[in-house]
């Protein structure tokens, strides 16, 4: 499993036609080539099969391999954001990090060596979870070659508890100990779309401690898209920038299949407008996790999944070629 920054190579997309039979053939994240097929990428979508981290119902570790099938549909022109996401740069299906299902610490190893692998060269990784722990190690390897990062996490859930269990990596703790561990920048960390129930108002009080403003979906529904996106532009400025997006931030209407669902959420579009609204911001690497496919119906979260990790490639595509552009430009 490699990657490379492709500075002179021509991107090779995914071969689209008005003949494309888009239910066929070997399910990759849009239909883009396999990493072994191009040999070098910019953005590689990797998944991470691994849900021994949840606290409540399993699945998640299905999830990466879903959101590649209902991402068939996913066309090469994004028009939200007026770009070809997989024309500008190359983007490529790196398949999966495997993590052991049995041990959660050595699978945080494994995850975060197997980013370690695809970042050194360059790429920007989309990772496709699997559970809400993964961000840790991703965030670790991310951190080794941008410094801390700012951090937008989506979610119903603050995930900054101190441990499930006595466990210290779980998928609810993975925010806390990034803190602890110096790889976020506490000036610009922000929870999108939480909700629901707590353990105490206490969870607030330490959250707030550790850096992090939060907009709750009925903030979202209050003040509108528009004001958040501003909101949170300011706050994390021009900083290198990871997203997170726990897919359970959506209603369960637009989410069912998911570990943790929480009525209240955002609604799919109010989810996709505010990741378009990210445009200006310097997007480093993104995941999208909790995807849990027994409990979905018709590919509803799977789809909206995929369409949120499209419009995440799509922000990468677009910065990572107008940088290029730039150099080019000083060459001259």
């Amino acid at each position: 499993m490699t990657a490379s920054n492709r500075e002179t190579a021509l991107p090779v997309p995914p071969q689209e036609t008005d003949r494309t039979l888009h239910f066929a053939g070997p399910a990759t994240f849009g239909r883009v080539p396999r990493l072994d097929e191009v040999g070098t990428t910019d953005i590689a979508v990797v998944g991470v099969p691994f849900d021994a981290g949840v606290s409540y119902r399993p699945g998640a570790r299905f999830g990466g391999n879903a959101i590649r099938e209902a991402s068939r549909q996913l066309r090469p022109y994004n028009p939200a954001q007026d770009a070809y996401p997989f024309h500008y740069v190359q983007v490529a299906d790196a398949g999966d990090i495997s993590a052991n299902p049995h041990n959660i610490n050595e699978a945080v190893e494994s995850v975060e060596a197997g980013a370690d692998e695809l970042l050194s060269t360059g790429a920007r990784l989309m990772t496709l979870g699997g559970d809400h722990t993964i961000a840790l190690p991703i965030l670790r390897s991310v951190a080794r070659r941008h410094g801390p990062v700012a951090l937008l996490h989506f979610d119903a859930h603050l995930d900054t508890w101190d441990s499930y269990f006595g466990a210290e990596y779980t998928h609810g703790t993975p925010f806390r100990r990034a803190v602890e561990e110096g790889i976020l920048d506490t000036s610009a960390l922000c929870h999108v779309g939480t909700r629901g129930s707590l353990y105490s108002k206490e969870d607030l009080d330490e959250d707030t401690k550790l850096g992090f403003g939060i907009v709750t979906s009925a903030d979202v529904l209050r003040r509108g898209v528009d004001e958040v996106v501003q909101q949170l532009k300011e706050r994390i400025g021009e900083r290198p920038l990871y997203i997170s997006v726990d897919i359970d931030v959506l209603d369960p209407a637009h989410a069912p299949g998911t570990g943790t669902p929480e009525a209240g959420g955002l609604t799919s579009r109010e989810l996709l407008e505010i990741v378009r609204g990210l445009a200006d911001c310097h997007l480093v690497s993104a995941d999208l996790v909790e995807v849990a496919p027994a409990y979905d119906h018709a590919e509803i979260t799977s789809v909206a999944a995929s369409h949120t990790a499209y419009e995440l490639v799509t922000l990468m595509s677009r910065q990572i070629a107008f940088f290029r552009w730039l150099e080019e430009q000083n060459r001259l």
